[in-house]
Protein backbone atom coordinates (compact mmCIF):
# COMPACT_ATOMS: atom_id res chain seq x y z
CA UNK A 1 0.00 0.00 0.00
CA UNK A 2 3.01 2.32 0.25
CA UNK A 3 2.17 3.54 -3.61
CA UNK A 4 -0.26 5.71 -5.32
CA UNK A 5 -2.01 3.06 -6.56
CA UNK A 6 -1.98 1.05 -2.87
CA UNK A 7 -3.87 4.21 -1.52
CA UNK A 8 -5.91 4.59 -4.33
CA UNK A 9 -7.77 1.61 -4.99
CA UNK A 10 -8.74 0.42 -1.63
CA UNK A 11 -9.45 4.08 -1.20
CA UNK A 12 -11.89 3.91 -3.68
CA UNK A 13 -13.25 0.42 -3.12
CA UNK A 14 -13.65 1.56 0.26
CA UNK A 15 -15.48 4.86 -0.40
CA UNK A 16 -18.48 3.13 -2.89
CA UNK A 17 -19.13 0.84 -0.27
CA UNK A 18 -19.68 3.19 1.79
CA UNK A 19 -21.34 5.62 -0.06
CA UNK A 20 -23.93 2.25 -0.86
CA UNK A 21 -24.02 1.40 2.99
CA UNK A 22 -25.09 5.29 3.94
CA UNK A 23 -27.94 5.55 0.90
CA UNK A 24 -29.31 1.80 1.36
CA UNK A 25 -29.43 2.32 5.45
CA UNK A 26 -31.34 6.04 4.85
CA UNK A 27 -33.59 4.24 2.63
CA UNK A 28 -34.35 1.49 4.56
CA UNK A 29 -34.96 3.60 7.69
CA UNK A 30 -37.67 5.99 6.06
CA UNK A 31 -38.94 3.06 4.47
CA UNK A 32 -39.62 0.63 7.34
CA UNK A 33 -40.00 3.51 9.98
CA UNK A 34 -38.10 4.11 13.26
CA UNK A 35 -39.90 0.93 14.68
CA UNK A 36 -39.40 -1.79 12.12
CA UNK A 37 -35.30 -0.52 11.27
CA UNK A 38 -32.99 -2.84 11.69
CA UNK A 39 -28.98 -2.24 11.27
CA UNK A 40 -27.50 -4.41 7.68
CA UNK A 41 -24.28 -4.90 7.97
CA UNK A 42 -24.11 -5.83 4.37
CA UNK A 43 -27.47 -4.82 1.11
CA UNK A 44 -28.40 -7.30 -1.14
CA UNK A 45 -29.29 -5.88 -5.21
CA UNK A 46 -32.87 -5.71 -6.10
CA UNK A 47 -34.85 -5.53 -8.73
CA UNK A 48 -33.01 -6.19 -12.11
CA UNK A 49 -29.86 -6.70 -10.33
CA UNK A 50 -31.58 -9.61 -7.75
CA UNK A 51 -30.06 -12.19 -9.45
CA UNK A 52 -26.71 -10.83 -8.41
CA UNK A 53 -28.22 -10.44 -4.66
CA UNK A 54 -24.95 -11.17 -2.84
CA UNK A 55 -22.76 -9.13 -5.27
CA UNK A 56 -21.74 -6.87 -2.34
CA UNK A 57 -20.18 -9.76 -0.28
CA UNK A 58 -18.98 -11.31 -3.71
CA UNK A 59 -16.91 -8.37 -4.30
CA UNK A 60 -15.76 -7.30 -0.77
CA UNK A 61 -14.44 -11.64 -1.06
CA UNK A 62 -13.12 -11.18 -4.13
CA UNK A 63 -11.18 -7.72 -3.96
CA UNK A 64 -9.84 -8.84 -0.37
CA UNK A 65 -8.12 -12.14 -1.67
CA UNK A 66 -6.82 -10.27 -4.70
CA UNK A 67 -4.93 -7.17 -1.98
CA UNK A 68 -3.76 -10.16 -0.15
CA UNK A 69 -2.02 -11.77 -3.05
CA UNK A 70 -0.94 -8.59 -4.46
CA UNK A 71 0.43 -7.53 -0.88
CA UNK A 72 2.48 -11.30 -0.84
CA UNK A 73 3.57 -10.94 -4.16
CA UNK A 74 5.19 -7.30 -3.75
CA UNK A 75 3.49 -5.05 -5.95
CA UNK A 76 4.39 -4.05 -8.61
CA UNK A 77 7.28 -6.26 -8.11
CA UNK A 78 5.89 -9.37 -8.09
CA UNK A 79 8.26 -10.96 -6.23
CA UNK A 80 8.18 -13.04 -2.89
CA UNK A 81 9.89 -10.50 -0.60
CA UNK A 82 8.30 -11.32 2.69
CA UNK A 83 8.54 -7.65 4.14
CA UNK A 84 6.99 -7.38 7.18
CA UNK A 85 4.65 -4.24 5.95
CA UNK A 86 3.57 -6.19 3.20
CA UNK A 87 2.30 -9.10 5.80
CA UNK A 88 0.66 -6.34 7.84
CA UNK A 89 -1.31 -4.89 4.87
CA UNK A 90 -2.43 -8.34 4.02
CA UNK A 91 -3.30 -8.94 7.37
CA UNK A 92 -5.82 -6.59 7.06
CA UNK A 93 -7.74 -7.21 4.45
CA UNK A 94 -7.39 -10.85 5.85
CA UNK A 95 -10.24 -9.85 8.43
CA UNK A 96 -12.06 -8.77 5.49
CA UNK A 97 -12.54 -12.04 3.94
CA UNK A 98 -13.30 -13.59 7.39
CA UNK A 99 -16.20 -11.36 7.43
CA UNK A 100 -17.13 -11.36 3.76
CA UNK A 101 -16.64 -15.56 3.91
CA UNK A 102 -18.48 -16.46 7.18
CA UNK A 103 -21.87 -13.59 5.86
CA UNK A 104 -22.23 -15.02 2.66
CA UNK A 105 -21.72 -18.56 4.05
CA UNK A 106 -24.42 -17.96 6.25
CA UNK A 107 -26.58 -16.27 3.79
CA UNK A 108 -26.25 -19.44 1.41
CA UNK A 109 -27.91 -21.60 4.50
CA UNK A 110 -30.57 -19.20 5.86
CA UNK A 111 -29.56 -18.37 8.81
CA UNK A 112 -28.00 -14.87 9.12
CA UNK A 113 -30.92 -13.94 10.95
CA UNK A 114 -29.89 -15.98 13.88
CA UNK A 115 -26.27 -15.47 12.97
CA UNK A 116 -26.58 -11.37 12.95
CA UNK A 117 -24.49 -11.01 15.90
CA UNK A 118 -21.70 -12.91 14.96
CA UNK A 119 -21.75 -10.62 12.01
CA UNK A 120 -21.49 -8.25 13.67
CA UNK A 121 -19.08 -9.10 16.04
CA UNK A 122 -16.82 -9.57 12.51
CA UNK A 123 -17.35 -6.19 11.07
CA UNK A 124 -16.22 -4.72 14.67
CA UNK A 125 -13.34 -6.56 14.44
CA UNK A 126 -12.06 -5.34 10.97
CA UNK A 127 -11.47 -2.10 12.44
CA UNK A 128 -10.12 -3.75 15.34
CA UNK A 129 -7.34 -5.52 13.83
CA UNK A 130 -7.21 -2.42 11.26
CA UNK A 131 -6.85 0.27 14.28
CA UNK A 132 -4.11 -2.08 15.35
CA UNK A 133 -2.18 -2.94 12.77
CA UNK A 134 -2.28 0.53 11.75
CA UNK A 135 -1.04 1.94 15.11
CA UNK A 136 1.81 -0.11 15.20
CA UNK A 137 2.54 -0.11 11.63
CA UNK A 138 2.62 4.19 11.42
CA UNK A 139 5.30 3.85 14.45
CA UNK A 140 8.19 4.40 12.08
CA UNK A 141 6.28 7.02 9.97
CA UNK A 142 7.08 10.14 11.40
CA UNK A 143 6.44 14.17 9.91
CA UNK A 144 3.70 14.32 7.74
CA UNK A 145 3.19 10.75 6.57
CA UNK A 146 2.83 10.15 10.26
CA UNK A 147 0.09 12.95 11.00
CA UNK A 148 -1.86 11.36 8.36
CA UNK A 149 -1.57 7.93 9.78
CA UNK A 150 -2.84 9.50 12.80
CA UNK A 151 -5.67 11.27 11.25
CA UNK A 152 -6.41 7.76 9.62
CA UNK A 153 -6.06 5.53 12.72
CA UNK A 154 -9.07 8.39 14.42
CA UNK A 155 -11.47 7.98 11.65
CA UNK A 156 -10.72 3.57 11.92
CA UNK A 157 -11.46 4.18 15.72
CA UNK A 158 -14.80 5.71 15.17
CA UNK A 159 -15.61 2.90 13.14
CA UNK A 160 -14.40 0.56 15.36
CA UNK A 161 -16.46 2.20 17.67
CA UNK A 162 -19.76 2.39 16.11
CA UNK A 163 -19.29 -0.84 14.88
CA UNK A 164 -20.02 -2.37 18.16
CA UNK A 165 -22.62 0.54 19.03
CA UNK A 166 -24.36 -1.07 15.90
CA UNK A 167 -23.75 -5.03 17.35
CA UNK A 168 -25.13 -4.26 20.41
CA UNK A 169 -28.15 -1.46 19.55
CA UNK A 170 -29.61 -3.42 15.79
CA UNK A 171 -32.09 -1.20 15.78
CA UNK A 172 -30.10 2.31 16.23
CA UNK A 173 -30.55 4.23 12.77
CA UNK A 174 -27.57 6.99 14.13
CA UNK A 175 -24.91 3.79 14.76
CA UNK A 176 -25.80 2.13 11.32
CA UNK A 177 -25.58 6.02 9.27
CA UNK A 178 -22.24 6.83 11.23
CA UNK A 179 -20.54 3.48 10.63
CA UNK A 180 -21.43 4.03 7.01
CA UNK A 181 -20.48 7.76 6.95
CA UNK A 182 -17.18 6.47 8.50
CA UNK A 183 -16.36 3.87 5.83
CA UNK A 184 -16.86 7.11 3.20
CA UNK A 185 -14.74 8.89 5.42
CA UNK A 186 -11.75 6.15 5.42
CA UNK A 187 -12.37 5.53 1.55
CA UNK A 188 -11.88 9.47 1.07
CA UNK A 189 -8.62 9.68 3.47
CA UNK A 190 -6.81 6.72 1.55
CA UNK A 191 -6.82 8.63 -1.39
CA UNK A 192 -6.49 11.90 -0.02
CA UNK A 193 -3.40 10.51 1.24
CA UNK A 194 -2.09 8.81 -2.04
CA UNK A 195 -2.60 12.15 -3.41
CA UNK A 196 -0.52 14.16 -0.90
CA UNK A 197 2.30 11.23 -0.01
CA UNK A 198 3.06 9.97 -3.27
CA UNK A 199 2.44 12.44 -6.29
CA UNK A 200 4.98 15.14 -6.31
CA UNK A 201 2.96 18.00 -7.54
CA UNK A 202 0.61 17.73 -4.40
CA UNK A 203 3.33 18.13 -2.08
CA UNK A 204 2.51 21.17 0.18
CA UNK A 205 4.99 24.20 -0.16
CA UNK A 206 7.65 23.74 1.49
CA UNK A 207 8.34 19.86 1.70
CA UNK A 208 9.81 17.37 -0.72
CA UNK A 209 9.26 13.91 -1.18
CA UNK A 210 12.18 11.58 0.11
CA UNK A 211 12.24 7.74 0.27
CA UNK A 212 15.12 6.81 2.60
CA UNK A 213 16.15 5.04 5.47
CA UNK A 214 18.28 7.36 7.31
CA UNK A 215 19.19 4.77 9.79
CA UNK A 216 18.33 0.59 11.00
CA UNK A 217 16.01 2.41 14.29
CA UNK A 218 14.76 5.82 12.28
CA UNK A 219 13.03 5.92 8.90
CA UNK A 220 11.94 9.50 7.37
CA UNK A 221 8.73 9.50 5.94
CA UNK A 222 7.85 10.12 2.38
CA UNK A 223 7.25 13.49 2.91
CA UNK A 224 10.08 15.54 4.42
CA UNK A 225 9.59 19.62 5.02
CA UNK A 226 12.44 21.68 5.12
CA UNK A 227 11.55 23.57 8.13
CA UNK A 228 9.28 23.76 11.36
CA UNK A 229 6.98 25.82 10.07
CA UNK A 230 6.79 24.24 6.43
CA UNK A 231 5.91 20.96 8.48
CA UNK A 232 3.22 23.07 10.98
CA UNK A 233 1.72 24.50 7.70
CA UNK A 234 1.67 21.20 5.62
CA UNK A 235 0.26 19.74 9.21
CA UNK A 236 -2.52 22.55 9.86
CA UNK A 237 -3.06 21.47 5.69
CA UNK A 238 -3.41 18.34 6.57
CA UNK A 239 -6.50 19.15 9.07
CA UNK A 240 -8.44 20.99 7.18
CA UNK A 241 -8.68 18.73 4.23
CA UNK A 242 -9.79 16.38 6.92
CA UNK A 243 -12.30 18.72 7.64
CA UNK A 244 -13.38 19.45 4.42
CA UNK A 245 -13.76 16.02 3.26
CA UNK A 246 -16.09 15.27 6.52
CA UNK A 247 -18.31 18.60 5.92
CA UNK A 248 -18.50 17.59 2.31
CA UNK A 249 -19.80 13.79 3.05
CA UNK A 250 -22.00 15.45 5.86
CA UNK A 251 -23.40 18.03 3.29
CA UNK A 252 -23.91 14.96 0.91
CA UNK A 253 -25.94 12.40 3.51
CA UNK A 254 -27.88 15.72 4.53
CA UNK A 255 -29.23 16.01 0.53
CA UNK A 256 -30.16 11.68 0.83
CA UNK A 257 -31.40 12.16 3.94
CA UNK A 258 -34.03 14.81 2.49
CA UNK A 259 -34.33 13.67 -0.49
CA UNK A 260 -35.43 10.02 0.55
CA UNK A 261 -37.63 11.37 3.50
CA UNK A 262 -39.43 13.11 0.68
CA UNK A 263 -39.87 10.32 -1.01
CA UNK A 264 -40.44 7.55 1.58
CA UNK A 265 -42.85 10.00 3.33
CA UNK A 266 -45.42 9.78 0.25
CA UNK A 267 -44.48 6.51 0.05
CA UNK A 268 -45.87 5.55 3.55
CA UNK A 269 -48.87 7.95 3.40
CA UNK A 270 -50.32 6.37 0.11
CA UNK A 271 -49.97 2.73 1.63
CA UNK A 272 -51.94 4.19 5.01
CA UNK A 273 -54.68 5.97 2.93
CA UNK A 274 -55.04 2.55 1.18
CA UNK A 275 -54.99 0.34 3.94
CA UNK A 276 -58.03 3.18 5.51
CA UNK A 277 -59.20 2.44 2.00
CA UNK A 278 -59.72 -0.82 2.47
CA UNK A 279 -60.35 -1.00 6.13
CA UNK A 280 -63.58 0.69 5.09
CA UNK A 281 -64.51 -1.53 2.20
CA UNK A 282 -64.46 -4.32 4.80
CA UNK A 283 -66.62 -2.58 7.30
CA UNK A 284 -68.82 -1.31 4.80
CA UNK A 285 -70.53 -4.79 4.12
CA UNK A 286 -70.80 -5.44 7.46
CA UNK A 287 -72.79 -2.47 8.48
CA UNK A 288 -75.27 -2.98 5.19
CA UNK A 289 -75.56 -6.63 6.57
CA UNK A 290 -76.30 -5.37 10.24
CA UNK A 291 -78.94 -2.48 8.33
CA UNK A 292 -80.92 -5.71 6.71
CA UNK A 293 -81.14 -7.78 9.94
CA UNK A 294 -82.65 -4.95 11.59
CA UNK A 295 -84.94 -4.22 8.69
CA UNK A 296 -85.88 -7.91 8.80
CA UNK A 297 -86.53 -7.94 12.45
CA UNK A 298 -88.74 -4.22 12.72
CA UNK A 299 -91.09 -6.25 9.64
Amino acid sequence: MGTFVGHMVPGLALTLLGLWHTINTIRAYFLKGPSNFRIRFWYPFGGSLSKLKHLELILILSFSVFAILMQILDYPFFRFAYRLDNFEHATMFLHLVVFAGFTLSAELIHSLDILSGVVGILAATVFGQELFLLRFHSADHVGLEGHYHWLLQLIVSISFIVALAATFFPTSFPAALVLSISVVFQGCWFMIMGFMLWVPQFVPKGCVMVLAEVSSDYMLGAISCNSKEADLRAKALANLQFSWILSGILIFTGCICLKLAGKCTLIRGQSTEYEQLHSRGVDLPVSIDGFKQAHTLQL
